[in-house]
């Protein structure tokens, strides 16, 4: 895999993006853009992307369709490359909801942050949940990612 590369502003989740390295395949450099929201700003991004007026702890935004188990070629995806970076998409997550999670769950908010973002990018690389089959291959693929940082469950 070409670099990976997780960009935010408010939190360095660099050692996430090495645990990504060979996770999925990408023959040029990719980034996922991550945005910290509050309870607000959740709710509306989950209602007007979703049609669902409540908080969530996290949405994802693919910006790829059809990646999910395929080699990633930037020259298939030419409009989502910037300055030689291929963007995979984007995730919200809020806050407010992780540090309750984070509580209920007895854990560091570190490790809830890092769940959801783990959540959220296997999203963009197409996983999904909607099948007990597909939410097997979900969680394994976050579980081996999070255990990479010693976070796992």
């Amino acid at each position: 895999m070409a670099d990976f590369e997780i960009l935010c502003d408010e939190y360095d989740f660099s050692a996430l993006a090495a645990a990504f390295g060979g996770e999925f395949e990408c023959d040029i450099p990719a980034s996922v853009e991550v945005v910290i929201v509050d309870g607000g700003e959740i709710r509306r991004l989950n209602k007007q992307f979703r049609s669902i007026d409540k908080e969530t702890d996290v949405l994802s935004f693919p910006a790829l369709d059809g990646i999910f188990g395929k080699a990633i070629k930037g020259e298939e995806h030419p409009c989502e490359i910037e300055d030689g970076v291929l963007n995979l998409g984007s995730v919200a997550i809020c806050k407010q909801v992780a540090e309750k999670q984070a509580e209920e769950y007895g854990h560091s908010f570190e490790r809830e942050l890092f769940y959801l973002l783990t959540h959220g990018i296997c999203h963009v690389l197409g996983y999904d949940h909607v099948t007990e089959s597909d939410k097997t291959a979900m969680r394994e693929k976050e579980e081996k990612v999070l255990a990479k940082l010693d976070l796992s469950r």
